[in-house]
């Protein structure tokens, strides 16, 4: 440790800039939601939605990069991380009702206007949210959220192979190659130029929470219901025309679920678009954190100053 003073100063000062995280449960729609906010709570709001398998943890970096200047906040969706759903709530593991209980948890906290950040699930679950509510959301930042036919990828040959027939062999397929720690580990590692980049914490704690009694059968029901993400793609696509939010499709490149064409795509729909490439794969924050945050507050800071997107006709 340095004994100049001048030099201890200055370290506790940068310390005490950065934003604290802190972590909180709250109850919405029968269900305790875990959560991680950081921010001014006067401040506009930036949601964070999280995909599979990961959980809020996902964002450890992102948040207090954007909370000097705005309220982040992070939950766990039902089924992920440390988000509670007891068992006399017999909650059905749907897009649905994950976008249900998100929806109950914003009116929990009594935020009711927001941008969202959609990564992988967050994607069809933030979606629908927007949807139900466009005058509540500010813009979109889409990292790998995924909205159009053209933006799957290969590697969804096995999980469509079990959308036409969802048998208990084609279910053991899944269960046996993307429920394992390789596969887990592999989706964060593929695409990425070194490897041993990544965190080895991330990969490990989506397995550990996964292995929990009862948990990869809520995954592998999770994997048969996506296929209603899909049959909304068109839905989607009505709400970005009509309601035109702001919206950062910004990509990690060699994602092998969501290819580079679903971020080109959303400027079909939404002429002004921003779309912006980086060379790594699915979980982009794990190796581009400090790019992907510069790009978030700079088209934050010119298209989400509080206001909602262009209102639907539908919400008129």
């Amino acid at each position: 440790m340095s004994k100049n003073p001048l030099e201890q100063t200055a370290n506790r000062e940068a310390q005490a800039s950065v934003p604290l995280t802190s972590m909180h449960s709250v109850e919405a729609d029968g269900v305790r939601v875990f959560y991680r906010s950081a921010g001014d709570p006067s401040a506009p709001v930036v949601l964070l939605l999280h995909g599979f398998p990961s959980s809020s943890f996902m964002f450890r970096e992102l948040i207090p990069r954007l909370a000097d200047r705005y309220r982040v906040i992070a939950p766990d969706l039902p089924g992920f991380g440390f988000t509670e759903v007891p068992a006399e709530r017999k909650y059905a593991y749907t897009f649905d009702a994950l976008a249900l209980t998100i929806e109950a948890f914003t009116e929990a906290l009594e935020v009711n206007r927001y941008a969202i950040y959609v990564f992988d699930y967050g994607a069809p679950t933030g979606f629908r949210l927007a949807m139900a509510h466009p005058e509540r959301v500010t813009a979109i930042v889409s990292q790998n959220g995924n909205a159009y036919e053209e933006g799957l990828g290969d590697a969804w040959g096995p999980i469509r192979k079990y959308w036409a027939e969802p048998t208990a062999e084609n279910r053991d397929v899944i269960r046996q190659n993307v429920l394992t720690l390789e596969g887990t580990k592999w989706q964060y590692t593929h695409g990425v130029a070194v490897p041993e980049s990544v965190a080895p914490e991330s990969y490990t704690l989506d397995m550990a929470l996964m292995e929990r009694p009862g948990n990869q059968e809520i995954q592998l029901d999770l994997f048969l219901n996506y296929a209603s993400n899909v049959k909304l793609y068109p839905k989607f696509q009505e709400y970005f025309r009509k309601s035109q939010p702001p919206l950062l499709a910004i990509w990690g490149k060699n994602d092998p679920f969501f290819i580079p064409a679903g971020a080109e795509a959303f400027r079909k729909d939404i002429p002004s678009a921003q779309v912006q490439f980086l060379d790594t794969g699915h979980f982009a924050l794990e190796t581009h954190v400090v790019e992907i945050a510069d790009a978030i507050r700079e088209f934050l800071d010119a298209n989400a100053s509080g206001r909602p997107a262009k209102e639907s006709a539908a919400s008129r």
